[in-house]
């Protein structure tokens, strides 16, 4: 049986792979330092043979026994809300965190996968981004310590690759949403639908032309295992290129929840990117990837899981 490491296994997109990689027949070993993580998303796997968690932080040294045939290294604050409330943290799992892992992966000759983030065009100049322009990125911004520590995380995993032969695959990362989310993780997604649920008012920042493009869970889960399996060793964009604007889709949060809510605008928080979309024809030719779940059908599936979600919490709650 095939080993994998999945780093952040216990966070919103690490919890998915998780699941995939059982699902391929795969022994899993998850390990998350729970900061953002959320045992609930893995507590299925528990009962599992194949299934193992480390709870650790890989910025400090990581020690895995036994052979390891890849690791999806996963482990990162994602969302504004919380790397810009434990920025240090944030810098360290990008750099520390990233280094230990590339160690672990040419002592054991594995083939690791590094998750990166459209963040790393910053606020782009260029549109659709294509993954041979460079940025536009503030490194000394309220964003720049994601930005920034995935960059460098790029550059270090190039840096193994080139100079050590180490197997490498670098995956860029564009909006993405699905179940598992955190009501309170900051990103537009779920701010939209607890904002709905709660019967609040929509919080748009700027005049909501600001525009960005939703990848469903699962299909950035099968873009991730296709990079990881392919031979490819530079980065690839992996997200949906449909584009709405932040107005439109709060329209469609609205319509979707069957609420009467309303927008409220509010400022523009500083080098908050104002257009978002991959440009994904390397995935395609590549990996022949492209997204297949709409809008429409990855939100309803969404919405109903967070409806089911807060269901389960009130009912867990003592009377």
């Amino acid at each position: 049986m095939k080993r994998v490491v999945i780093t952040g296994g216990a966070g919103f997109l690490g919890s998915h792979l998780c699941d995939r990689f059982i699902a391929e027949g795969f022994h899993v070993i998850a390990i998350d330092n729970l900061i953002t993580g959320n045992l609930e998303n893995i507590e299925h796997l528990f009962k599992l043979p194949q299934f193992e968690f480390y709870h650790h932080d890989v910025s400090k040294y990581v020690h895995i026994p036994g052979p390891v045939d890849y690791i999806l290294h996963f482990a990162s604050p994602a969302s504004p809300i919380d790397y810009l409330k434990i920025p240090i943290q944030t810098l360290k799992v990008g750099s520390l965190g990233t280094h230990n892992m590339l160690g672990v992966a040419k002592a054991k000759k594995a083939r690791i996968l590094v998750a990166s983030t459209s963040e790393v065009y910053g606020d782009p100049l260029v549109h659709p981004q294509t993954e041979d322009y460079w940025g536009n990125v503030n490194p000394i911004g309220p964003r720049g310590v994601y930005d920034e520590a995935k960059r460098f995380q790029e550059a270090i995993t190039m840096a193994y690759h080139t100079y050590h032969g180490l197997e490498t695959r670098i995956v860029r990362i564009f909006n993405t949403y699905g179940p598992r989310m955190r009501l309170d993780d900051g990103r537009v997604l779920p701010a939209f639908i607890g904002q709905a649920i709660r019967g609040e008012d929509l919080s748009v920042f700027g005049d909501g032309s600001q525009t960005r493009s939703f990848c469903y869970v699962d299909d950035l889960v099968e873009g991730i295992y296709r990079l990881l399996m392919s031979d490819y060793a530079h980065p690839v964009n992996v997200g949906n290129p449909s584009e709405i604007t932040i107005s439109q889709f709060a329209e469609e949060i609205i319509k979707l929840t069957g609420t009467q809510q309303k927008v409220a605008y509010h400022p523009l928080p500083q080098d908050d990117p104002k257009q978002r979309q991959p440009d994904i024809t390397r995935a395609r030719q590549i990996l022949g990837w492209e997204p297949k779940v709409t809008r429409e059908e990855g939100l309803r599936i969404t919405y109903q899981w967070f409806k089911e979600y807060l269901e389960r919490k009130a009912q867990a709650q003592p009377a």
